[in-house]
């Protein structure tokens, strides 16, 4: 009794320890493929590392994507405003030679035809697209944004300040304000004057004083500022308070709602000063084109790394707002949205004034918008230039990123081909072995115990 249970337990004891055996050599196999974990079981504190680092390495690729889509799409930007600025630079140097006025009709009929010819290309920039999308359109990337009026419209005349004028009279625009350029409304008076209108606080100033007069204060003291008690002929009624915005009277683009619009009645225009009597005010139009954006605002985000995003660092496109800027007629006082276009109509009222041969408000206004229109979109340009060496640069970290979470999956899941292949020798050696040597010591039958 007690040789059949001993013989039972060998063989037992001798079928466990070889199907262990063959369990390490299949397991030793199976590392054939490379990987030396194949399920949890196989090292537990391998395999959560190895999910850790799966995931690292996950979203690695999608931010190197990302990145990689961004950098595409600046440079594509980025060609397009470098031959903006171009341009703009080339209209510069024919508003400062329109602005002679040794030049003939035909000279100058010539010259306009330039500056048409010129703005319509910026216009076609504008169009730049990025494979279907496009790159100034915001986030309605797949509407086409600038289109440019064949119609003449009467657009308002804008009176544009140079640093000195916008100094004295109180910054931007006569006063505080967010727009690119520092303007003031035109009117016609009833006397056959021009004057020119505060639209932040109604007051209104005479050609000749906004042009001359101011000089002789800035001339007694550099730092003097406009007191409109003196300065001033008159003040709007509503202009300061709110209640009349430029909206009331103006489009975003500039263009005039209400043609032949007198400021009258409950805004006080009939004004008795001692110096003017009473006058009766207008607004001063060009018969121009016009241009229209039908983009957003709204900036199209790349992330490129982990972490709260930073909207300022992760745009990767150029709005209408920050390439053409702002003027009166969209600015933050205004009562206007952002027309996304107003250098270009701005560019267009000089193409206008050339075109009807005005060297007189070429040589002040005219030369005073090129140079912003051109300096707004170099600043765009410059800003995007710094986003795409950000991203340039965590391109080249994620890189490197990519390469040590590489390494890190390989150093905990990949078999040591040259260990593998001595370990798998021995543990087949062992299994041939414990084989051979149960085929000797085994008892094949019952009979053979008897």
């Amino acid at each position: 009794m007690s040789l059949r249970v001993s013989s039972t337990q060998n063989v037992y004891n001798y079928q466990k320890q070889l199907n262990a055996a063959d369990e390490r050599q299949s397991k030793l196999m199976e590392q054939g493929d490379g990987n030396k974990i194949h399920r949890p079981s196989d090292d537990s504190v391998g395999y959560a590392k190895y999910l850790r680092y799966d995931i690292s390495d996950s979203e690695n690729n999608q931010y190197q994507s990302n990145v990689s889509t961004a950098v595409s799409w600046m440079k594509n930007t980025d060609a397009a405003m470098v031959s903006m600025t171009d341009i703009m630079q080339t209209f510069k140097e024919k508003t400062v030679a329109a602005a002679n006025d040794t030049n003939t009709t035909n000279d100058m009929q010539a010259t306009a035809k330039e500056m048409l010819a010129e703005i319509q290309e910026l216009v076609s920039l504008g169009n730049t697209q990025q494979g279907d999308r496009y790159v100034f359109s915001g986030q309605s990337d797949t509407t086409q944004p600038f289109a440019i009026s064949t119609e003449k419209i009467q657009r308002g005349l804008a009176k544009t300040l140079d640093d000195k004028q916008a100094a004295y009279f109180g910054g931007k625009r006569g006063a505080d304000s967010s727009g690119s350029l520092h303007q003031m409304l035109t009117l016609n008076g009833s006397d056959g004057n021009t004057y020119y209108l505060n639209t932040t606080n109604g007051y209104i100033y005479t050609q000749d004083f906004v042009e001359n007069g101011y000089k002789d204060k800035t001339a007694e003291n550099a730092n003097a500022i406009v007191d409109p008690a003196i300065d001033a002929v008159g003040q709007l009624e509503g202009w300061s308070d709110g209640t009349h915005k430029v909206s009331d009277y103006f489009k975003n683009t500039g263009e005039l709602i209400q043609q032949n619009t007198v400021l009258k009645g409950a805004e006080a225009v009939n004004m008795t000063q001692p110096d003017i009597g009473t006058v009766e005010f207008s607004f001063a139009t060009v018969s121009q084109q016009v241009v229209t954006y039908t983009g957003d605002q709204k900036y199209i985000s790349m992330v490129k790394q982990n972490g709260p995003t930073d909207p300022s660092a992760d745009t990767v496109n150029v709005t209408g707002q920050e390439l053409f800027g702002s003027d009166i007629f969209d600015d933050a006082n205004s009562g206007n949205t952002f027309s996304g276009t107003a250098m270009l109509n701005e560019m267009l009222t000089v193409h206008a004034k050339t075109d009807c041969g005005d060297t007189k408000w070429l040589t002040t206004d005219g030369q005073t918008i090129s140079d912003q229109a051109h300096a707004v979109t170099v600043t765009a340009e410059t800003k995007l230039g710094s986003r795409q060496n950000l991203y340039n640069s965590v391109k080249e970290m994620l890189g490197n990123q990519n390469t040590q979470i590489t390494q890190d999956i390989t150093d905990v899941s990949s078999a040591d081909v040259a260990k593998l292949a001595v370990q798998l020798m021995e543990a087949q050696a062992v299994y041939n072995m414990s084989l051979s040597l149960g085929a000797r010591i085994l008892p094949t039958s019952l009979a053979d115990y008897l």
